[in-house]
């Protein structure tokens, strides 16, 4: 058997993690077993269906390396790839629902006669799940009465105006598209037996059903849009490594069963299975993300991680072509996460004046002699003849010892002095490519403040 899976978005927002998470294991399973990866687009709902959103999925898709074998733009053997061009195909397999006699019409709708009888559910993730349609449906809850009242089990599976229910096109796709494997969010797991009840009406054996666990914001409720680290199309702009951002999905819900966290694509094709899903749902943490993003950045090599740094140095006002900036990113590239987060680290480098952060001139204010000691750091690296790490480390040495103290007490000044802030690059390697003119400039400005 060739494994077939697919994912299957409906063009109404954007690409959400969840959704993306549910593509990667898709497509890591088809891979797994050198098998086929489907795109299929749900897009009957034609009111909250758009061209925009259908593009913003496709480019995330593209972004994360999650490429379709059959698909829209990429065509294959079992098409069209998009539900609103398959109306055709829906109404012959309706017509055989009508012919066994297991539809009827109701108030202009078409409902689906479910079987009396336990539909069991063998799920690869979830186990066996069984259910009654007839007991299930026969029963709703009114809000207006505030009750349980008597209802109709059977399933619409085309509305009055014409239009085609998801449970039905779902599983008449899936077997069209000859789909072995249906890997989705646990949250499906109720409308399976639905999909069941209609495989067995058509006399198709379904295909395997594999529940993946729900993926949970911190608060420990579904994630939504508006929760930070939900939306894929915002971790291209921050400036995450596709394969970082896999890899972390990979993780929500899944495990290699050993210590290993950091993956590359290569290593989840070749690891990842169902038997590793987890039962219980996943929580979101968007530091462990950043995180394991940031340790794919220091996978990379010099060459790459200068290209990919360049958009969001240039974006910044750094132009990428400035001699100084291979040297400057070697500085960042072990303290950042994102790429995004570059240009805080060595902007000020690159920058015609300091921006200076106010905690950080508060706290270096406390040290007593604070104007001596920005003095005597002009004095000794304006007679610095050495500009090098070690020539500057020489000079502040030697300014520390006119004032008879140690070197560590002058460093905190002159990095704030001269960066701006505490935090940031190593501050020796930065003055080296400050140079000994912009340095000195800059101790100066720093003690016009404080003086």
């Amino acid at each position: 058997m060739t494994v077939r899976t697919r994912f299957a978005p409906s063009p109404t927002g954007f690409l959400h993690i969840g959704g993306a998470r549910t593509a990667l294991y898709n497509w890591l399973y088809a891979k797994r077993h050198g098998g086929t990866f489907l795109l299929r687009v749900e897009d009957t709902d034609a009111d909250r269906s758009t061209t925009e959103s259908m593009q913003i999925i496709l480019d995330g898709l593209r972004w994360l390396g999650l490429e379709w074998d059959e698909g829209p733009g990429v065509g294959g053997p079992c098409g069209p790839y998009f539900q609103s061009e398959r109306v055709g195909i829906y109404d012959r397999y309706l017509a055989k629902l009508e012919a066994a006699g297991l539809v009827y019409e109701d108030e202009g709708a078409i409902r689906f006669r479910v079987p009396d009888k336990l539909i069991t559910v063998s799920d690869l993730v979830c186990g066996e799940v069984s259910t009654n349609l007839k007991e299930a449906g026969s029963r709703r809850y009114d809000a207006d009465l505030k009750r349980e009242v008597e209802a109709n089990p059977d399933i619409v599976i085309k509305r009055p105006n014409g239009g085609y229910i998801f449970h039905f096109v779902n599983v008449v796709d899936d077997i069209e598209m000859a789909i072995t494997h249906v890997i989705r969010g646990e949250d499906h797991l109720s409308n399976t037996p639905k999909h069941l009840a209609l495989f067995e009406a058509f006399g198709v054996t379904p295909p395997q059903f594999a529940h993946i666990p729900l993926n949970l914001n911190p608060s420990g409720t579904k994630m939504s849009k508006r929760d930070q680290g939900a939306l894929i199309h915002e971790y291209q702009d921050a400036g995450f490594l596709p394969s970082g951002v896999n890899n972390y999905m990979a993780l929500l819900g899944w495990s290699a069963k050993d210590d290993q966290e950091i993956f590359t694509m290569e290593e989840l094709k070749s690891r990842f299975d169902l038997t590793g899903v987890n039962s219980s749902n996943s929580k979101f943490d968007f530091d462990k993300c950043r995180w394991v993003n940031g340790e794919h950045l220091k996978r990379l090599t010099t060459e790459e991680f200068e290209q990919l740094a360049g958009p969001f140095l240039a974006k910044a006002g750094i132009a990428p072509e400035d001699p100084r900036v291979p040297t400057a990113l070697g500085l960042a590239r072990d303290r950042v996460q994102t790429l995004g987060e570059v240009p805080a680290i060595i902007g000020t480098i690159f920058a015609g004046s300091v921006t200076y952060d106010e905690a950080s001139v508060a706290k270096v204010k406390e040290k007593a002699d604070l104007a001596a000691v920005i003095e005597a750091l002009i004095t000794s690296l304006e007679a610095a003849s050495d500009w090098s790490i070690d020539g500057i480390k020489a000079a502040v040495t030697s300014g520390a010892e006119s004032l008879g103290v140690k070197m560590g007490t002058l460093m905190l000044p002159c990095r704030v002095a001269t960066m701006g802030s505490t935090s940031g690059a190593d501050l020796v390697p930065v003055l080296v490519l400050l140079g000994k003119e912009e340095t000195v400039k800059r101790l100066r400005g720093f003690g016009g403040i404080i003086a």
